[in-house]
C-alpha cells in the first residue's frame, strides 16, 4: 500500500469525525499496489447510518482531507444504509485494504 501510517491515520481520523465513529474506510485502486506508481487516493466509506446530506458531508470530508493530506487527487466512494448495493462498491471493498 502506497500511504505511509501517518496518511493512513489522517484518513481514518478524518473519516471518523465528518461520518462518525461507525464508518469504515477502504483504500482501492492503484494506490494498493505497490509496484504502480503515482494515482489518486481512492476511497470506499461504508457507513451504518443514514447520511442526511451526502453533497455536503462529501464536500466536507473532501476538503478536511486535502486539509490533512496536501492537495492530491482524491476519489471518494460513499454507502450508506439507503445506498443500494453495487458492483462498484463490491470491487472496491474485495479488491481494497481496510484502513
Amino acid at each position: 500500500m502506497r500511504l505511509t501510517q501517518t496518511q493512513q491515520a489522517a484518513i481514518r481520523n478524518t473519516v471518523a469525525h465528518i461520518m462518525g465513529e461507525d464508518a469504515r474506510v477502504w483504500l482501492f485502486g492503484s494506490r494498493v499496489d505497490d509496484a504502480a506508481r503515482g494515482g489518486d487516493i481512492d476511497l470506499y466509506i461504508e457507513a451504518d447510518h443514514i447520511v442526511p446530506n451526502r453533497v455536503q458531508a462529501l464536500c466536507r470530508l473532501e476538503g478536511a482531507l486535502v486539509m490533512a493530506l496536501g492537495d492530491r487527487k482524491l476519489d471518494i466512494l460513499l454507502k450508506d444504509t439507503r445506498t443500494p448495493e453495487t458492483p462498484i462498491f463490491q470491487i472496491a471493498k474485495q479488491n481494497g485494504v481496510q484502513l
